[in-house]
C-alpha cells in the first residue's frame, strides 16, 4: 500500500496539511504512508528544517515515523547534537570548536552524548508543540499531549502529557491493545482499510473484518 509520490496535499485547497513522506529529502528521515503533518504557522513542506532539530549527518541517527501518524503544528524532534555531554567536567562543547582549541577535528562528536534514533510507531498522534527527545521510542497507537516533552519511551496505546511526559491512561484494555498490535491494521491493503473504516471509527475491534 503506497501513496502517489506526487501527492503532497491530502485535501483539496488545504496547503497547511501534507503527506509528510512526500516532502522529506533527508535520507536519515523515514516516514510511512499516509502520515500527515499540519502547520498553520509555517509551510508544512519545511518540516525537516523547522521541526527536526540538531539532526546532523555526522551522528547518523535517524528519525523513523510509522504509517497513519498525525503530527500537529509545531511538534519538534530534538536530536543528539543538542545534548551536551554530562561526562565532562564542563558542559561547554570544546571539541565542537576544535580550531579555537587546537583539537582533533575527528573528535567533534565528543561534544555530546549520543542517545540514538527517535522511533515513532504507527497510528501515533503527536499534539501541538509537543517535543520528542533523542533516543525515544513511541509505541503504536500512542497519543502525545499538547506541549508535552517526551524524554522516555512510551508504551503502545498510551496517552501521555506534561513536562516531562507521564502516562495518563491507556486507550484500551490490555486485551484489545494486544489484539490491535497483532492485527496491525495499518499494514492492510487500501481496499481492506476502506471496508473497515466504519468499524475502526466505532472503536469496536470485534467489528473488524
Amino acid at each position: 500500500m503506497t501513496i502517489s509520490e506526487k501527492k503532497i496535499y491530502p485535501r483539496t485547497n488545504d496547503t497547511h496539511t501534507v503527506y509528510l513522506k512526500n516532502v522529506i529529502t533527508d535520507p536519515n528521515i523515514d516516514v510511512g504512508d499516509y502520515t500527515m503533518y499540519n502547520d498553520f504557522v509555517y509551510d508544512p513542506r519545511d518540516f525537516q528544517k523547522n521541526n527536526v532539530l540538531y539532526h546532523y549527518p555526522i551522528n547518523s541517527d535517524r528519525l523513523i515515523i510509522g504509517k497513519f501518524c498525525s503530527i500537529a503544528c509545531g511538534a519538534k524532534f530534538i536530536f543528539t547534537s543538542a545534548n551536551h555531554t554530562l561526562s565532562s567536567l564542563s558542559t561547554y562543547p570544546f571539541p565542537l570548536f576544535f580550531e579555537e582549541w587546537e583539537l582533533d577535528k575527528k573528535n567533534v562528536t565528543d561534544s555530546w552524548d549520543n542517545k540514538g534514533d527517535i522511533v515513532i510507531g504507527n497510528d501515533v498522534w503527536i499534539g501541538y508543540e509537543a517535543v520528542v527527545m533523542q533516543g525515544v521510542t513511541i509505541g503504536d497507537g500512542a497519543i502525545i499531549g499538547t506541549r508535552a516533552i517526551v524524554t522516555k519511551d512510551i508504551p503502545p496505546y498510551t496517552i501521555v502529557g506534561g513536562v516531562p511526559a507521564k502516562p495518563i491512561r491507556k486507550r484500551f484494555s490490555d486485551e484489545v491493545i494486544s489484539q490491535l498490535l497483532s492485527i496491525k491494521w495499518w499494514e492492510w491493503s487500501n481496499e481492506k482499510i476502506k471496508k473497515n473504516i466504519s468499524a475502526i471509527q466505532n472503536g469496536n475491534i470485534h467489528e473488524l473484518q
